[in-house]
């Protein structure tokens, strides 16, 4: 049982993680046996997180032939494990300190899978659908760069060490705040749950906008920022999805054929026009279209025709 395991059983267990994930980060039976694993007993997140940034910084090659005597198998030694944490922690002591996590390689979701992702420096991010993430906490910043998606910043506040959010030539600068960045073209759209944020474009710094709890702006290579009020209702109903819900509060069908779309491979078309335009609303699972595509035919009286990979209203 977790309650029986010793810290030493678990910095080992986390090492053998961080092993086994660098061979099968594409692999989503993995993502989710960890998650099992991690959810087993508080003390193992932390655990995991030194694991990774143990495993960014050593050697990797000396530690798998000299120590292991051959590759990664899975299995990693308790002497190894517990030897590279307290290593770490020496040098953590000494004032080098450890603040790279996930070296720069990229955190992923698939098209339908939402994931929660922790930070060594205690900030914790929601990743979306489709969406792709590089991660580098280094000591005098922490860079992030959004190359598809959306993703979501809960930031821990650090005014040595800046959170820099990069979406193609958009910048989102802040010291400790929550905001959601939704990638689009060359661009991001930015809104803000709570704090202040500092958003421009590349190349139009004079143009930098201050975003409040609230706001929202576009950010796109051929327009001037531009901060748009909202309010944080509209904004948390627009992050539905970090609880696997979609939320329409009047948006078109067309516009929530698209959101259901972005989360399911069984795609919904509409074949009439002239229901595009029609308003709908209501609270859905983001992982169903076709109760989505029902409710539509109760309350507007259109037809719907539904077949294994398709969902097609209207016609």
């Amino acid at each position: 049982m977790a309650n029986q395991e010793t810290a030493e059983d678990i910095d080992a267990a986390a090492m053998a993680w961080v092993a086994r994930l660098d061979r099968e980060a594409s692999n989503p039976a993995s993502r989710r046996e960890l998650e099992v694993w991690l959810n087993g007993d508080t003390r193992r997140q932390g655990a995991f997180l030194r694991a990774q940034a143990i495993w960014s910084n050593l050697d990797r090659a000396a530690l798998t032939s000299a120590e292991l005597g051959g590759p990664v198998s899975g299995t990693i030694t308790r002497r190894v494990a517990v030897g590279a944490t307290v290593a770490a922690g020496a040098v953590a002591a000494g004032g080098a300190g450890l603040w790279l996590m996930l070296g720069d390689r990229p955190v992923e979701t698939m098209i339908g899978e939402v994931r929660q992702v922790p930070l060594a420096d205690g900030s914790i991010i929601a990743l979306n659908t489709a969406s792709r993430l590089h991660v580098r906490l280094l000591r005098s910043v922490r860079n992030l760069r959004l190359d598809a998606g959306e993703a979501w910043f809960q930031v821990e506040r650090d005014p040595t060490r800046p959170f820099v959010v990069e979406a193609g030539q958009a910048r989102v600068r802040v010291i400790g705040t929550a905001f959601s960045v939704r990638r689009f073209g060359n661009g991001a759209e930015v809104s803000v749950g709570e704090g202040v944020v500092q958003a421009w474009v590349v190349g139009r710094e004079p143009e930098a906008v201050r975003l409040q709890a609230g706001d929202k702006a576009v950010l796109a290579e051929a327009q001037r920022p531009a901060r748009m009020a909202t309010n944080l209702a509209e904004i948390d109903r627009r992050l539905a999805w970090r609880g696997g819900k979609i939320d329409l509060a009047g948006e078109t069908l067309a516009e929530a054929a698209s959101e259901f779309n972005r989360y399911n491979t069984r795609t919904i078309t509409l074949a009439d026009s002239q229901i595009a335009n029609r308003r709908f609303f209501g609270l859905f699972r983001m992982n169903d279209p076709e109760g989505f595509a029902r409710a539509v035919h109760e309350a507007l009286g259109v037809p719907i025709i539904l077949s294994e990979n398709r969902i097609i209203i209207g016609g």
